[in-house]
């Protein structure tokens, strides 16, 4: 509407055409170039504000939907450790015999969602490990959710945040498919596996890093469906 009324303005009275003017078309009037320049200069702010509103619209569509990691061929992540993984019909694979491999983020990540699928043996020691401080994932310098319904001990088996938190719930995972979903925002940690509510708590020791997955000991374990969604810090 600005824009018309610019337009407009002046509809009613006769401009002589000189050198300070200028023809417009369609409109077939004459327009001095004080109003041309703000015509212009409107023309170029509803451009900007427009292109503006549609970056981020397209930004909040793919942080909504997340993004893949440790895809096959991708580079944004690593293999660590002992030659175990492979990909075999977009399913990430690690086989082990002894050992500990791992595959890792190349950069680091500070507030998130998380959620994947794994199939563990009943050998197999694994684990998801957030807010690394390095690429060789411990639960000394990460957060690491355990994947381990067999561990030893069972104050943190599968569903633990090991190291601090026994988890909420016993789920039984083992060779079968399950889901994880992490919540890393600030001082925030939860954790649910297979919908079932296992850890719940506050911490500030690791406030961002990189993430990575484990298998461990010996054993096969499974990822597909690793998806990330960032937030914004609370």
């Amino acid at each position: 509407m600005k824009l018309l009324r610019l337009l407009t303005k002046g509809y009613n009275k006769t401009i002589l055409l000189n050198s300070n003017s200028f023809l417009v078309f369609p409109f077939f009037i004459y327009l001095s170039k004080k109003n041309m320049l703000k015509i212009l200069s409107n023309l170029i702010l509803t451009s900007f504000l427009l292109l503006t509103y549609a970056c981020q619209n397209t930004v909040q569509e793919e942080t909504d939907q997340g993004m893949a990691l440790f895809s096959e061929g991708a580079d944004d992540w690593i293999a660590v450790g002992p030659d175990a993984w492979t990909h075999e019909d977009n399913i990430l694979v690690g086989r082990i015999d002894t050992g500990t491999a791992y595959v890792v983020t190349t950069e680091t990540y500070s507030n998130f969602k998380l959620s994947l699928e794994f199939y563990p043996d009943s050998t197999i020691n694994s684990g998801v490990f957030v807010r690394c401080e390095n690429q060789i994932g411990s639960a000394a310098d990460c957060y690491e959710f355990n994947i381990w319904d067999l561990n030893p001990n069972q104050d943190y088996r599968t569903g633990a945040l090991v190291l601090q938190k026994s988890p909420l719930a016993q789920v039984q995972t083992l060779n079968k498919w399950n889901t994880y979903e992490l919540e890393v925002r600030g001082n925030q940690l939860s954790a649910k596996v297979n919908g079932q509510l296992c850890v719940q708590t506050e911490n500030t020791e690791l406030m961002s890093g990189y993430i990575a997955l484990q298998a461990g000991i010996h054993g096969t374990i499974k990822f597909r469906n690793v998806q990330l969604t960032p937030l914004p810090e609370k």
